[in-house]
């Protein structure tokens, strides 16, 4: 026997193969790559757990539920609070029936994203969410509160008064600004798809591939890898046809690693499909929660948060094989 077992058990014809070829190793089959010194496998793993406020979310374990708060008067859903009245304490007594419904974050947002929104100040934002956002700290001292804004002076002021996550409606923009701020701060941010027109030639590989980018330029930032929570869009620069498409292969987005928040909830989609206004669409929501939690969704945004909870809880039950047992 030599030191090369493989060439002791080729056969004739094959040794002379083998004993020009040392860089084989005396191996029959096709070598193959070994990783790199200090390479990570690039292959699927867990996705781990994020850190948002008091609270750690290990993904996987079952779907969270973010329950929405507009502090608006042009919200496309009807929920606006920026109504006649006292708009902080209609937006904290919310807050706190979202809470008690199961709500697991709460995303706050003073400035409209509907089509044909009207473009809200600086000024105008902050004077709306700020003292909402005190105002909801204040009562619940644990819950994560989410800020819902494009503009970074409005995030960073969110932040001060109590705010723990930054929700951004363009995390795809070349704008990084909202990403080196969470990464200053040291908060997750949840990057969402957008576009200016309902144009695409390959709908679901350019919102992976747009993703991924905004994925790489949050972490050129400074964003932590486990701080990155994506979003693809419903309802953001594309048709219905496109929303549906999107939500079928929601999928397709496990590719990127992170975990996946979606927001369908009384969405136009919604309204286009069954010919209801907004404040009929809650069996409609309903459907598309469990159908991606189905396919993968770990955080599902909301505005009836009490139902979309208890259809969270049973598709976990069937998909996850997670659920609360017989009192749950």
């Amino acid at each position: 026997m030599t030191d090369h077992p493989a060439r002791d058990r080729a056969l004739p014809a094959e040794r002379g193969v083998l004993d020009a070829r040392p860089e084989l190793g005396g191996a029959r089959s096709t070598p193959a790559f070994g990783l790199p010194d200090g390479a990570p496998s690039g292959l699927p793993a867990g996705l781990g757990s994020t850190r948002i406020g008091k609270l750690t979310f290990t993904w996987g374990t079952r779907t969270f539920v973010m329950g929405i708060v507009n502090v608006t008067p042009d919200s496309f859903s009807g929920d606006g609070l920026l109504a006649p009245g006292q708009p902080v304490e209609a937006a904290v007594r919310l807050a706190g029936s979202m809470a008690e419904a199961g709500a697991d974050i709460l995303d706050i947002g003073g400035e409209s994203s509907r089509p044909g929104h009207a473009t809200v100040s600086a000024e105008d934002e902050l004077a709306r969410v700020i003292p909402v956002i005190r105002a909801v700290r204040e009562v619940l001292a644990d819950i994560p509160i989410s800020i819902d804004t494009t503009k970074p002076v409005v995030a960073a002021a969110a932040i001060d008064a109590g705010a723990n996550l930054v929700n951004d409606v363009w995390g795809v923009a070349q704008d990084d600004a909202l990403a080196r701020l969470a990464a200053e701060r040291h908060l997750p941010i949840v990057l969402m798809h957008n576009r200016a027109e309902a144009r695409y030639t390959t709908l679901l590989p350019e919102i992976v591939a747009d993703l991924q980018r905004a994925i790489e330029r949050a972490l050129s930032a400074g964003v932590a890898w486990d701080d990155i929570v994506v979003d693809p869009g419903f309802g953001f620069g594309k048709t219905a046809e496109h929303n549906l498409a999107l939500l079928r292969d929601l999928g397709s987005l496990a590719i990127l690693g992170r975990p996946i928040l979606i927001g369908t909830s009384r969405k136009s989609t919604l309204g286009r499909v069954l010919d209801l206004p907004p404040d009929q669409r809650l069996e409609a929501t309903l459907a598309t929660t469990a159908l991606a939690i189905a396919s993968g969704a770990d955080i599902v945004r909301v505005h009836d948060v009490r139902e979309n909870v208890r259809a969270a809880r049973m598709a976990d039950a069937v998909v996850r094989a997670a659920w609360p047992g017989e009192d749950g």
